[in-house]
């Protein structure tokens, strides 16, 4: 028997689609919340620093736009976007391929423009996903994706992950399953279609939450058993431009074209208020995604795109995104600084139980995030409000996991708040710990 459909309260007259009560709120914009009392330094929010948005190239390509076409600007446009921006997208993305090393003949026709990258998450649901379906996430993963996957009511399967990446023996596990009573692993492997993951979700740069990368044996071995398992990818690469030393190896997508779909961001190297971002589709796909894209607003803003366009046509992001991996490499340091200033520095070839009993933190080579986790017996959950008491915020990193989420992890950004704050906020954070401390024992 079915369960009764949700209604928006007791007594409304409004019955819920069953897939609203999957939805729930983002505990990071609940955390958000917290962080907007007076004196909170905030370590909780994936925001990009305000110091990086170009607010005088905006201002004279939005007179420009308006100046050489008003009418075009304000008017419905194409669900595909705006063709110069599209094509400038497939050269930027073939240029990234061919600096790496390979050949990805990204065609502009491929290239679908979208509400911010997160409506492409959206969308990518809508049309893969049917309720019942698998679909594969890392471990942890972006929560956004999540919220975006669930509506469709999948389920969503967790592959372990380390901090290169996915697991490739527990991915083929996760898709071939292993043999039941009686059964040979030959026989195991012939998964029936529909009982076949219908993608795997993977973040291969400056993870959010954790800030890993997918290094290049990684990546090859991931393509070469997606490719042999006929198991699509969806790569998402919002933080790709943002490394401090070293570019990140090819992606996924250039490897294996037909089985992937690509995802990028204007957010974090323009302006996330501005929510535009793109993604890349096999033909197989695309007019479905475009389908999509129709129904859900028609298309993204034109002059919008029109502005980020002009801002581009010239190289300006060749000039602009270093200035911005310059900064948060700065702040990167100054929270790596703070973090051995206050819990002495991260010991080299420690034992399990030697990192069991401290904080322990990466050093990502990228990105705006930092993965850390508490000693044995804490949880990063009770631990906040402790933390907000003493004047800071992070995000815990247990809503991070499709399942088993590990209560000592959490997430720290250190993008936005200055390098005093920084070391400011790492102190009270270490004070907040020794609190927490204290009542474990008390």
């Amino acid at each position: 028997m079915n369960a009764p459909l949700p209604t928006a309260s007791v007594n409304s007259p409004w019955q819920l689609a069953r897939r609203a009560a999957r939805m729930n709120p983002s505990v990071i914009r609940e955390i958000l919340k917290v962080t907007e009392k007076p004196g909170i330094i905030s370590f909780a929010g994936g925001l990009p620093s305000p110091k990086t948005f170009p607010v005088a190239e905006f201002a004279a390509a939005c007179a420009k736009v308006l100046k050489d076409d008003p009418q075009g600007a304000l008017q419905y446009a194409a669900s595909e976007g705006h063709k110069p921006l599209r094509e400038m997208v497939a050269e930027q993305l073939r240029a990234q391929a061919a600096a790496a090393g390979v050949t990805w003949a990204v065609d502009p026709a491929q290239v679908l423009i979208t509400t911010g990258s997160q409506q492409g998450l959206d969308l990518v649901a809508k049309v893969l996903v049917d309720a019942g379906s698998k679909i594969l996430v890392e471990s942890p993963t972006y929560l956004g994706a999540v919220m975006a996957f669930t509506p469709m009511e999948p389920e969503v399967v967790s592959v372990t992950s380390d901090e290169h990446g996915v697991d490739i023996d527990a991915l083929r596990q996760a898709v071939l399953g292993g043999p039941q009573h009686g059964q040979s692993p030959e026989a195991a492997q012939q998964t029936s279609a529909s009982d076949r993951p219908r993608f795997l979700y993977v973040l291969p740069n400056f993870q959010n939450p954790t800030g890993r990368s997918m290094s290049e044996a990684r990546r090859a071995a991931l393509s070469t058993a997606a490719a042999e398992l006929s198991l699509p990818l969806i790569e998402d690469n919002p933080y790709g431009d943002l490394w401090f030393d070293t570019p990140p190896p090819a992606p996924l997508s250039s490897r294996n074209p037909e089985g992937c779909i690509y995802l990028g961001s204007f957010s974090k190297v323009l302006a996330p208020g501005l929510r535009l971002g793109f993604l890349v589709a096999p033909k197989a796909v695309y007019p479905k995604l475009l389908q999509a894209k129709q129904a859900a607003d028609l298309h993204s803003p034109g002059f919008n795109q029109r502005m980020i366009a002009e801002v581009m046509k010239d190289g300006f992001l060749d000039r602009h995104v270093p200035t911005i991996r310059a900064l948060y490499k700065a702040q990167r340091d100054a929270m790596l600084e703070a973090l051995a200033n206050n819990f002495g520095a991260m010991p080299v070839d420690a034992s399990a139980t030697e990192l069991d009993n401290r904080l322990c933190w990466n050093s990502p080579a990228g990105g705006m995030f930092l993965w850390a986790r508490l000693p044995a017996g804490m949880s990063a959950t009770d631990l906040l409000p402790l933390a907000v008491a003493q004047g800071v915020a992070f995000v815990p990193g247990a809503p991070f996991y499709a399942d088993h989420g590990d209560e000592r992890t959490l997430r720290l950004s250190f993008v936005t708040p200055s390098v005093e704050e920084i070391h400011r906020g790492v102190a009270a954070l270490a004070l907040a710990m020794k609190a927490y401390a204290a009542e474990c024992r008390a």
